[in-house]
């Protein structure tokens, strides 16, 4: 009786665990997209424009990205769950100074505050779960959470547009303090003693400034290079400093003793086209989630919650199919559906190129719908050829790299939807454009169908990797 007892607390205590990472995560990631929604409004209550607006996003994301492997490396010493409640309370912290923020730079520094929490909880959820649960439910665990990772980034424009159409702007980040503490309050008794290994914090130092600056350069490049054009020789500078860095970080990372990255994971072939297809697609989600609220607030005039209620269609279709998706993929395998959502992006994408201004509702939602559709059958069985294409020993190196190359994706896809729409719409009106222009819909719509255009480029090109995939393993097979 004793030992069903604890065989049954234990089990309560492993999905209680689940329950208190998972909400986090979701809110963590919900902030890397819920500011596009508000942008509109945040540049006209802040007096900024449309491009320096989109700094509020940029710099969250790229802080993550910057700090990811860092915190990963560290709490594999220190403890996992240490890091991540160290973690939550920081993002805490961040979300209410972004709430009370009321210049650009104060905002933008509380996001960097933000940002650093942030980094630290999505650097140890990988870990923590796999950690807590045994293999026989690992699988399980493992895609709830990448499903409240892929929710989190997706639904952030949905969830934003209900919250502005009652409230101010700074309400997108005080919800997550109620709820912040919340889910702290929770893993405070149910998480496990951290784990800390009884070894010296080594830390390949000069790895990790190097990959900073790869990081910094490249995107720095990128946004300044909309505002003032990519053929400047500072911008040119930025790109080589990038290029270098990244070259010598990889040089380092191969000769040193303690690396941030061990290298020889990405032998494996289903580890590396796995995770490229999470960037290339990740990368067309943040598309969707720059464009569309433009699109949908100045251009057909819709209200933002009406806007808000197109895109959270993506959400509302991964909360329905991602669990079938993830039944189907222990039943038949997982690249078959990896396959058939590539697909369904893909034709999603291909159909957002030709919508304009009498494109209906109906329409809109059924794109929406069919985006998230496609999206929820390849990102659960995907993470799950991730997670599961690697040595135990090597579960937690895997964690951080899947959570850098979604938000490499992210800064990837934002960076480049801004930079082609701006681009295309400088080229069409003769002179440069950084914003959207009242009464000039068809040079928006215009440089809005080029980014989408790409967009389908990126989704497609992940399709032809999978098909090729999927291919050989039937040659194989036979």
């Amino acid at each position: 009786m004793s030992q069903n007892t604890n065989d049954s607390s234990k089990h309560k205590n492993m999905w209680l665990i689940l329950i208190a990472t998972c909400l986090f995560t979701f809110m963590s990631t919900l902030d890397g997209s819920i500011v596009n929604i508000a942008m509109p409004t945040m540049s006209k209550s802040l007096s900024i424009g449309m491009n320096e607006a989109e700094w509020i996003v940029s710099v969250y994301m790229i802080t993550i990205c910057c700090l990811l492997i860092f915190w990963g490396r560290i709490s594999d010493t220190v403890g996992k769950v240490k890091i991540f409640k160290i973690g939550t309370l920081i993002f805490i912290l961040g979300s209410l100074f972004c709430g009370i923020s009321s210049t650009l730079e104060m905002l933008l520094i509380s996001r960097i505050i933000q940002a650093t929490g942030a980094s630290m909880t999505m650097a140890t959820n990988y870990g923590i779960i796999t950690e807590n649960f045994p293999p026989d439910m690992r699988g399980r665990s493992l895609g709830v959470l990448g499903s409240f990772v892929s929710l989190g980034s997706i639904a952030g424009p949905g969830i934003g547009g209900i919250i502005i159409q009652r409230y101010t702007w700074h309400y997108i980040f005080l919800i997550n303090i109620p709820i912040g503490i919340f889910a702290f309050i929770l893993g405070y008794f149910v998480f496990p003693k951290s784990k800390k290994r009884d070894i010296p914090l080594k830390l390949d130092y000069l790895g990790f400034i190097l990959f900073d600056i790869c990081i910094i350069s490249l995107f720095m490049g990128i946004f300044i290079g909309q505002v003032i054009g990519f053929n400047k020789l500072s911008i040119i500078m930025l790109f080589l400093m990038a290029l270098c860095s990244f070259i010598g970080f990889i040089f380092q990372e191969k000769r040193s003793n303690n690396p941030l990255i061990d290298l020889t994971i990405f032998n494996n072939k289903s580890f590396s086209v796995g995770l490229t297809c999470a960037v290339l697609i990740f990368s067309s989600n943040l598309f969707m989630n720059t464009l569309l609220p433009f699109y949908l607030q100045d251009t057909l005039k819709l209200s933002s919650l009406l806007s808000g209620f197109i895109l959270m269609c993506v959400p509302i279709a991964m909360v329905v199919v991602a669990p079938i998706s993830g039944a189907l993929s222990d039943k038949m395998g997982a690249e078959g559906l990896t396959f058939t959502g590539l697909l369904i992006v893909s034709i999603s994408q291909l159909l957002f190129i030709f919508i304009g201004l009498k494109t209906t509702m109906a329409y809109l939602i059924f794109l929406t719908l069919l985006a998230g559709i496609g999206v929820a059958l390849f990102q659960s069985p995907n993470n799950s050829i991730i997670m599961s294409s690697v040595e135990h020993n090597h579960l937690g190196i895997v964690g951080s790299i899947n959570s850098l190359a979604r938000n490499i994706g992210m800064v990837t896809g934002l960076s480049l939807s801004t930079t082609i729409l701006y681009s295309s719409m400088t080229q069409k009106a003769g002179y440069k454009v950084t914003n959207y222009i009242e009464g000039r819909d068809d040079l928006f719509l215009y440089g809005m169908h080029i980014a989408f255009l790409l967009s389908f480029l990126l989704c497609f090109i992940a399709f032809i990797v999978t098909a090729i995939r999927l291919f050989r393993k039937k040659l194989i097979s036979k």
